[in-house]
């Protein structure tokens, strides 16, 4: 059943969508000077470790250069699936194939998820954390809505919410002399996205099948001789290999028959009788 590759980007599309975001934050010092808030993909513990780390303990011999400060990394948490948005599976999103128009291509309705992101915030004084995390958090309330172009393909444009879900404050600084300060924010954000399935290219048809149940009357187009009947009408191409752009012509075929009578058991199944 698995196994017929397929690969949309949808949860890196996320990630770049969510980093987006933050990447033109700048704080103000009391002198004037505007610092650009560097931002990088990352665990937070990674940073935090990096920070502590002597400058002489290069593993190479050479002197390593500490991380300045301010700095702002996040990072894809978790993903879990949301029951509540789930969509009927037969829903079906069509588009003309781009490569040939005649022809359909298809995708079934995506499932629901939801992306967990993490925003940490490491700085040296609190002023520059509250700059910070004031140019963000007026924003969502409690969320903010993106529109992101999940499969280019099929020309889908989904609204996206991002919503915050807490703000949480931490000192890093232990007190021992050579070891620096860093104060962080963490801020934790649920992104309401889908995951979609393979993009399906349709056959051209060449069968159609329709049945009709004819009911009684007095009109013109009603007789005692067809009343209470069912129609099957199959009409196919002649050739059936015909394609699209060919010359071809049709075969219609009708097929009469009984209604059949239905009875329902207590458990509400049905069998023909």
């Amino acid at each position: 059943m698995f196994g017929n590759h397929f690969y949309h980007s949808t949860i890196k599309r996320s990630v770049s969508v969510f980093g987006t975001l933050f990447n033109n934050i700048n704080i103000v010092r009391p002198g004037g000077e505007t610092i650009k808030v560097p931002l990088a993909y990352g665990p937070r513990q990674k940073w935090i470790a990096r920070l502590q780390q002597q400058a002489s303990l290069g593993l190479d011999g050479t002197t390593r250069t500490a991380i300045s400060l301010p700095r702002m990394g996040f990072e894809l948490t978790s993903i879990t699936y949301d029951a509540t948005r789930k969509l009927t599976k037969k829903t079906q999103y069509k588009k003309a194939d781009t490569s040939n128009p005649l022809r359909m291509q298809y995708q079934y309705a995506p499932a629901p998820y939801d992306l967990g992101f993490s925003l940490s915030v490491l700085v040296r004084n609190t002023d520059d954390g509250l700059q910070i995390i004031e140019q963000i958090m007026p924003y969502f309330t409690p969320d903010y809505t993106v529109t992101i172009n999940t499969i280019p393909d099929m020309s889908e444009k989904r609204d996206v919410p991002i919503i915050l879900q807490s703000v949480s404050q931490t000192d890093e600084y232990e007190g021992d002399f050579q070891t620096r300060q860093v104060l962080r924010y963490d801020l934790e954000f649920i992104m309401k996205n889908y995951i979609y399935g393979p993009v399906t290219k349709s056959e051209v048809i060449k069968k159609a099948n329709v049945r009709t149940y004819m009911e009684g009357g007095t009109g013109k187009i009603t007789s005692t001789d067809t009343a209470g009947r069912v129609v099957n009408q199959t009409v196919t191409t002649n050739p059936p290999e015909a394609d699209a752009d060919d010359t071809f012509t049709y075969n219609e075929v009708t097929e009469w028959f009984e209604q059949p009578t239905i009875t329902y058991s207590d458990d509400k199944s049905s069998d023909p009788k």
